[in-house]
């Protein structure tokens, strides 16, 4: 007589531990972190920054206080036109992390209610969000405006993929 098998274990996401050690990488690096994260009711971050319900934010040391990369939010304080705001982003919000400075980094899939696998990072396909791609890192640096997060470089020919805001 045989047993069935039991299921695998599938144990916790892999999300937060990629994010905190992709944040790690760049802050070891001198890099600047920024997340790009899809904003539903579920998430505490200025609504007057939000464009096609994404933001993105930096999340780097120095634009941060009391910055808590957890396994299930992330959260912190951060300055909006001069005003401190309390920041929390659930971390299957995260679609992507990467470094301002030269656009390497990871994109996670869209969070969706019908499931799936929305822990498989992926550093060939874009978020579905409306204005994230991948493209071929460049060595560009984009300009910031009030509230405007920087462009990520401009594709060139050859080498790792990364992120660039389309507009």
């Amino acid at each position: 007589m045989t047993t069935p098998a039991a299921p695998a274990p599938t144990g916790s996401s892999t999300r937060p531990y990629l994010i905190r050690a992709l944040h790690d990488w760049c802050t070891d690096n001198g890099f600047t972190p920024y997340v790009a994260v899809f904003v539903d009711g579920s998430v505490q971050v200025p609504v007057e920054y939000v464009k096609n319900n994404e933001i993105v934010l930096n999340v780097g040391f120095e634009a941060t206080s009391g910055l808590k990369l957890g396994n299930e939010f992330i959260e912190f304080k951060a300055r909006f036109g001069g005003a401190a705001r309390e920041i929390v982003v659930p971390v299957d919000h995260v679609i992507a992390i990467y470094a301002r400075e030269n656009g390497q980094g990871m994109a996670f899939p869209v969070p969706s209610e019908g499931g799936g696998n929305a822990d498989a990072p992926t550093e060939t396909a874009a978020p579905r969000g409306p204005h994230l791609a991948l493209t071929e890192s460049g060595a560009s640096e984009g300009g910031d405006g009030p509230g405007e997060p920087p462009e990520p470089p401009e594709p060139h020919a050859g080498g790792r993929p990364s992120l660039k805001r389309i507009k």
